[in-house]
This record gives structure tokens, sequence and C-alpha cells, in this order.
């Protein structure tokens, strides 16, 4: 439950309400029971039928290609009204505050992902080099991306009509999904975005030629110091030879 409700957990200590009021809908406890995707046998509320049912049934149905791929389509679907949601919960609370309207609509819609850290102290599991914070996965960037532009339109800064900003943002990112899902592949569609900011701000990585000219380099820089010092030697021994004769 940590997990699924993680975007309203958040979302209600940012803005001061009380993070369990998601329980009195029976409603949401019954979408997070039957929408399992990638976590499935981490919900405690149906691990009897995942562990119990006869010759696996319900986890084979769930695992089926095209079943998953609809949950997870639909689970981007929910995304993206997660996030609108969200802005407009924190605008009604701080009005036009872009810095509380993009936290709240990225915590709202990737509350999953950034309450991991604190969902693995909870279990006894601590792994560091999973922290969102410094190593986002994508559904994390995309939603901040998602978070920005959805706040820019509401404040007007963003010449787009709110319907077509969702119709386009939820297009991306149900085909982002799939096309993840079936070429099985875990490379972000931002990777090359990421790479060219990263060569403009950061400057550009060494190529092995540079490096192994720079080797070279040093290696006749090394040479030549111990060549002049063995010549520095050669001239102090004859010096005292000279001073004995």
């Amino acid at each position: 439950m940590l997990y699924c409700f993680g975007g309203s957990v958040l979302s209600s200590l940012m803005l001061a309400e009380p993070p369990v009021a998601l329980l009195a809908k029976s409603a949401n406890i019954l979408l997070a029971s039957s929408v399992c995707g990638k976590h499935l046998r981490a919900e405690w509320e149906i691990r009897y039928l995942v562990f119990y049912c006869p010759q696996d049934i319900f986890y084979r149905c769930f695992a089926f290609l095209p079943l998953r791929l609809l949950v997870a389509g639909m689970k981007e679907v929910t995304r993206t009204w997660k996030i609108t949601a969200g802005i407009e919960h924190a605008d009604s609370h701080f009005k036009d505050a872009w810095l509380v309207m993009v936290a709240v609509g990225w915590a709202r819609g990737a509350g999953g992902g950034l309450i991991s850290n604190f969902e693995q102290l909870v279990r006894g599991v601590w792994k560091p080099e999973t922290n969102e914070l410094l190593k986002m996965s994508f559904p994390v960037k995309v939603t901040l991306v998602g978070a920005v532009l959805f706040t820019l339109q509401h404040s007007q800064y963003f010449p787009i009509a709110r319907h077509n900003l969702v119709f386009l943002y939820t297009v991306f990112l149900v085909v982002s999904k799939v096309t993840m899902m079936l070429t099985r592949s875990a490379t972000s569609p931002f990777g090359p975005f990421e790479a060219t900011l990263g060569h403009m701000f950061f400057g550009l990585q060494k190529t092995p030629s540079k490096v192994k000219g720079e080797g070279a380099a040093s290696s006749n820089g090394s040479s030549v110091c111990e060549r002049s010092s063995e010549q520095h030697q050669d001239g102090v021994k004859k010096r005292q030879a000279k001073k004995t004769e």
C-alpha cells in the first residue's frame, strides 16, 4: 500500500494534509489490489491468489504479454491525470507557486519511485545505489518533465490547449512504455538528449587516442627525466674524481 499510494502520501505530507485520508475510500484500496503491474508479487492483499492459486493461474493471467501491455498503458494514462490533479491541488493551496506545483505534481505522479527509499527502510533493505533522486528511472524523469510542462500550461506560459497537451503527453508515455516492454530495453528515450546536454555543459570525454597520446608523452617525459638525472650523476662523479686527483 505504501508503494501504491506513494504519490498521495507524499503530496499530502507536502501540503500538510493527513496522509491516511486516501484509505477512507474503499475504491482506492480495491484499485490498488487489482492493478498489479510489475509489483504484483509485492501486494499483500492478493498474496493468497498469487502464491496459492491452483496451477498458478492468477499470476499466469497477468504475466500474459497482451494483458501486461494493457495494464501498463492504463497505468501511464493514470499517471497523466495524477500529475494534473496534483498541480491543481497545489495551486488551490498556493496560488501561482511554480515550484510547489511542480513538486506536488511530480510527487503525485511518481510517488512510488520517490518513496522507494523509505519503503526499503521499512522492509529492512537499504540500497543507496538505487536512490531515485541521484539516479532517476525513466518514470521519475518523464513525470518531472510532465510536471514542468503542465505547470507552465496551467500558468498560461505554454501556448497549447490543455486537452492537446494531455493527449500528446499520454501518447508519448504509452508508446514509450509499450516499446520498452516489447524490446525488453531499459534504455531511456531521454538518453540521447541527456548525452548531448552532458557534452554541452560538462565537456567532452577524453577519447582513447588522446589518452594513449598522453600516456606516450608521459612515458617520454619520464625517460627524458631519467636520462637527465643519470647525466647529472655522471657529472658529479667526474667532478669528485678530479678533486681526488
